[in-house]
């Protein structure tokens, strides 16, 4: 058995902040997939969906030069044959996908995405790989959990194109390198200003005492840097998401903190006498019961909080991929593309165990399953008429973490977004312009546009009808003869202009990981069974 730490998992907060040391995972190599950018490339006769959140429209041929996109031109009509002379003109060499009948999107922007994690065994190779698999063209680091000057040179490096990686947004965890941590408010701003001096963009909290979250989030907004939170259930009970959005944060990752803003027959969760934090079943266990002790839907308390958020211009991130084996542990752990594609480290990691973030399955069972089905009925209401109302919402993954799978798993939060009630096109916004707007990036990236960097994806199938088209593993389908089909996966994902093989990096992480079993004789087994 691989030892394991909690540390190293999600709340990377307790190594960063109290100086316990970090250690990097392996870094990711020079770049030698990937063909570009050109001087010109032409993606002729596709269907674009642009993430405006307008309706598909093509064909069209979209030109780009170097690393923008130049010129978009509808040439015809559905069915139609195209004229040629209605096409935009190809200099000598252009690079030409000849996509009649795929789709194209803008790059996907992950905006809750950790570089894998030392206790996973998961280098940033593998990681990277996955997303850009998916179509995930950047990313958001929440935490910068392998330090943030290896995020920075990583960041620096993707900017570059001198690795196969998305773009790359460095939130540092509040506090991270302070041996005793950050006692005061000024202490607080002075470790503000360093964090933005090191070129951080942002600033990852957990929560802490009003007053030091008070003052860095004034010093923060100030030098222009960007905010999220995790509102651990440590300090909840005095700063919950209305306390902190009211001082300046600018996105809350989870759900954490939203129920407690909605308490109005208490003040503090209705935790059991012997809740131990530490102890992950009774953490998640009953954080499966919260949203049932906020204020009902629709409910003036819960008009109220709802109303003054999107006043505020406050993002919701709201993950649900990463907690649904919570509601169905079983369909977590069986997910198709774990036996090709999770590393042999990172499935040890996922297993039970008292000391893995996340691996909280002391006796995990059928109530715990229902009353988390119940809680996510309450969440996505909330999330689904937030944005209904005009409210921000992104798309998150958090993979890594509970059986989630780094690429695979957006997809999936796609689809859960599904379930709570977005139409495809809202869904395809709030992973593209959406996650663009958070990060201050909608004049660059996050649309099909004249003028913006060339991040876009190519796929065969129309994921409007069907979201399951984008996962690497593709969708089912039956043929007209009867025959099962695999349709779909990522043809090509485009970043600032350069064209990858989508289906060639995921083969690249499948034999990475075929390689590591060979290793060891390593086969993926159900917790608690033997060969």
């Amino acid at each position: 058995m691989m030892k394991k730490s909690i540390l190293a998992g999600l709340c990377l907060v307790l190594v960063s902040i109290h100086g316990f040391g970090q250690t990097s995972i392996q870094p990711s190599p020079d770049r030698s997939e990937g063909e570009g950018p050109y001087p010109q490339l032409i993606i002729r006769g596709a269907t674009l969906i642009n993430g405006t959140g307008s309706p598909a429209r093509g064909p069209v041929d979209i030109v780009v030069e170097g690393n923008r996109i130049k010129q978009i031109s509808v040439v015809g009509y559905p069915g139609i044959e195209i004229e040629e002379e209605s096409r935009p003109k190809a200099i000598k060499g252009a690079k030409i996908i000849e996509a009649n009948g795929m789709y194209v999107l803008p790059g996907f922007i992950d905006v809750h995405g950790h570089i894998g994690g030392t206790a996973q065994g998961t280098p940033a190779e593998y990681v990277f790989k996955l997303w850009m698999a998916h179509g995930i063209t950047t990313i958001r680091d929440p935490s910068a959990g392998n330090g943030l000057d290896w995020v920075l040179d990583h960041k620096k490096k993707s900017l570059k194109n001198e690795i196969t990686a998305p773009r790359i947004f460095a939130y540092t965890a509040f506090g991270q390198g302070e041996k005793s941590g950050i006692n005061s408010p000024q202490e607080a701003k002075e470790w503000v200003r360093k964090n933005a001096a090191k070129g951080a963009d942002g600033i990852k909290f957990f929560g802490t005492r009003p007053d030091i979250m008070k003052a860095a989030l004034a010093e923060n907004n100030k030098l222009g840097l960007k905010s999220a939170c995790h509102h651990a259930q440590t300090d909840v009970a005095w700063l919950n998401v209305l306390h902190t959005a009211r001082m300046g944060l600018s996105s809350m990752e989870h759900w954490y903190g939203l129920p407690e803003a909605m308490f109005t027959d208490r003040t503090i969760q209705d935790y059991p006498l012997d809740y131990n934090y530490q102890n992950e079943q009774h953490r998640f266990g009953e954080a499966g019961k919260l949203w049932e002790q906020a204020a009902k839907p629709y409910s003036k308390k819960w008009n109220e909080v709802m109303d003054e958020l999107i006043a505020l211009d406050f993002t919701i991130d709201p993950t649900f991929n990463i907690y649904e084996a919570n509601r169905d542990l079983m369909r977590a752990r069986r997910q198709e593309w774990h036996e090709d594609y999770t590393l042999p480290s990172l499935w040890e990691f996922y297993k039970p165990s008292k000391i893995s973030h996340g691996s909280h399955w002391h006796s995990w069972g059928t109530e715990q399953e229902v009353n988390w089905k119940k809680n996510y009925g309450l969440w996505m209401t909330f999330v689904n008429e937030y944005k209904n109302r005009g409210g921000r919402v992104t798309i998150g993954s958090d993979s890594g973490f509970i059986y989630q799978l780094y690429g695979f798993a957006y997809i999936r939060e796609m689809e859960l977004m599904r379930e709570a009630g977005f139409h495809p096109l809202e869904i395809i916004r709030a992973a593209t312009l959406k996650g663009a707007e958070l990060l201050g990036q909608d004049k660059e990236i996050g649309t099909v546009e004249v003028g913006k960097l060339a991040d876009l994806i190519v796929v065969s199938e129309n994921p409007l009808q069907n979201l399951k088209v984008l996962y690497g593993t593709g969708a089912i389908k039956l043929s007209e003869d009867n025959e099962v089909q695999r349709v779909g996966g990522v043809n090509y994902t485009i970043k600032d202009g350069i064209v990858y093989d989508a289906k060639q990096l995921l083969l690249d992480v499948k034999k990475n990981v075929d390689h590591k079993k060979n290793e060891t004789g390593y086969k993926i087994l159900q917790p608690g069974m033997k060969e």
